[in-house]
């Protein structure tokens, strides 16, 4: 009986093993189980917050360069994005050969290197900003002046409306074609053309606020803004390009009024103008430089307007440009500036200043290989003229070496949208004589 019950605790033993042993098996099953379920949700998890971070680091789906609301196709790229960060930029290298002046030596400068940062903080609300370095450093050289680190824009927009956008902050003042759209892909010539450099003061941003949108099924394309004006006393017998306060510390005891309205009447032509208003005086007073006694100087209402056409199909592209500055009181503004030594006593700031181009281009590889080839190669011709002294006040002498004529000839071609390599002639003719030919050759890019 003993021996029984033995046998009988023995086997119960055995089975509560086998039984426990049993249990034991879908413990640790289940406990894989459930760490491979919390892998998998850790996996998806990452992987969902790589998608939201490729997705607001990443281009817009569509890739094409397209401006959009006054801003050249590498700084329009954050308003295709759904939230989130935007970088691109565009740089430029140039060489310069000059003929008929053999005191000026060639030049190879690294001229523009700038990175734009955009910022979608929503459907709503982005910031976008222009950060340009020139000529490779800010340091001098041997061989030449500073160079500069500047922002050329920094703006707050608020998307509203189709019809009606805010944006406030530092802005490229929309006038002409090159001062908002200024990346070389999307100009003819190695250099800019000289009536939107002396005239249209490019590249010219001042502090301001307004409004911006597209009108009509986006066929009409508006900007209105009231920024802080020039500083006359940087006007001189060039023009008014040295009156640009580019948002550093600017006055703002005057302001100035700027709108731009641009119509598309078909996909192939545009038509557009612009006009500025405003005093460039700033309530300010100068030193004289040989008396020492104050000069005021004169309120200098300053008066800037400019028409553009544009026409590109078939793969020829036709532009033009026609502007004019009035400065009025002209003559009190050069008595005062030559007072305070801002000029040079034979220097006189004009009462009119005009100029305008017209260029024709034409891209020659559809001819050859087909309208499927991604490439380009245009050759180009554009006219020039500028005259900084076109009217002279009462009792002055203009410059006649302000007035220049400029024959432009070049040859540009694009591996790819974004690259650009041009070459191209000026050949530049003077009222005044004793102004060099060059030959250019010039490298560009955008992203």
């Amino acid at each position: 009986m003993v021996v029984k019950t033995r046998w009988m605790a023995v086997l119960a033993g055995l089975a509560l093993a086998s039984s426990a042993g049993a249990d034991a098996i879908p413990d640790e099953q289940r406990a894989q189980e459930d760490r491979i379920a919390e892998l998998e949700r850790i996996v998806e998890v990452l992987a969902d917050e790589l998608d939201r971070t490729r997705d607001s680091m990443a281009l817009p789906e569509d890739p094409e360069l397209i401006p959009r609301y006054g801003r050249g196709p590498g700084a329009s790229k954050v308003y295709g994005l759904a939230q989130g960060l935007s970088i691109g930029g565009y740089g430029e290298m140039v060489y310069q050969h000059f003929f008929g002046e053999p005191e000026k030596s060639d030049r190879w400068d690294s001229l523009r290197t700038v990175l734009y940062v955009g910022y979608k903080f929503t459907d709503r609300i982005v910031f976008n900003t222009e950060i340009e370095f020139e000529h490779a450093t800010s340091e001098s050289t041997q061989s030449s002046g500073d160079g500069s680190v500047s922002v050329e824009f920094a703006t707050l927009d608020f998307m509203l409306k189709d019809w009606a956008n805010a944006r406030v902050g530092l802005l490229l003042i929309p006038m002409g074609f090159v001062n908002e759209i200024h990346e070389p892909p999307f100009f003819y010539g190695v250099l800019r053309p000289e009536p939107e450099r002396r005239i249209i003061p490019s590249t010219w941003s001042e502090n301001g606020t307004g409004f911006f949108g597209d009108l009509f099924g986006e066929t009409v394309e508006y900007e209105m803004y009231v920024v802080n004006g020039f500083n006359a006393a940087g006007f001189d017998a060039a023009g008014l390009r040295g009156g640009r306060q580019q948002g550093n510390r600017a006055l703002a005891e005057d302001v100035a009024f700027v709108s731009q309205v641009n119509w598309w009447p078909t996909d192939d032509l545009m038509v557009g103008g612009a006009a500025y208003y405003g005093k460039s005086g700033q309530n300010q007073t100068l030193m004289s430089s040989s008396s020492g006694m104050g000069v005021d100087v004169p309120n200098a209402p300053t008066t800037l307007w400019e028409v553009h056409a544009q026409w590109e199909r078939w793969g020829l592209h036709l532009r033009g440009l026609f502007t004019m500055a009035h400065v009025s009181g002209a003559g009190d503004l050069t008595t005062a500036l030559r007072a305070t030594g801002d000029i040079d006593p034979t220097e006189t700031v004009a009462e009119r200043m005009l100029g305008g181009y017209a260029e024709i281009a034409y891209d020659v590889l559809p001819l050859l290989f087909g309208d499927t080839v991604s490439q380009s190669l245009s050759p180009y011709y554009r006219y020039e003229y500028t005259d900084t002294q076109n009217q002279i006040p009462a009792g002055f002498v203009g410059d006649p070496t302000e007035t220049i004529w400029n024959h432009v000839v070049g040859l540009e071609f694009s591996p790819i949208e974004n690259v650009v390599i041009k070459t191209d002639v000026r050949l530049r003719d003077s009222d005044g004589g004793n102004v060099s030919d060059e030959f250019n050759i010039g490298v560009g890019f955008v992203f």
